[in-house]
């Protein structure tokens, strides 16, 4: 059995998984940190640097950022526990890590 997600992701990423895809999004110092972390990153460790800037890129690059960026600053943001979280995902089926 698989895991299959409720709501199928039909669209293509904004960002590509992929160390050009992420550079592409990323701007100036940002960019720039996220080569200097890529390139002292283990072979090992790699692929948790592209995954943490591959979210990073993302979340640059939302075009509703600016609306949650103001409500989490006033405080309008809606906000769950990390429990209520993880029985969501565990009820999704989803791994919690």
């Amino acid at each position: 059995m698989s895991a299959q997600p409720i709501h199928p992701h039909t669209e293509p990423d904004r960002v590509p998984r992929n160390a050009e895809g992420i550079a592409a999004a990323l701007e100036g110092e940002r960019r720039m940190e996220f080569y200097r972390e890529l390139l002292a990153a283990a072979p090992e460790d790699a692929e948790g640097v592209l995954r943490r800037w591959w979210c990073e890129a993302m979340l640059d690059t939302d075009p509703s950022g600016g609306r949650l960026t103001e409500a989490a600053l006033n405080g309008a943001l809606p906000t769950t526990s990390v429990a209520a979280a993880i029985a969501r995902r565990r009820a999704a089926g989803l791994p919690v890590e």
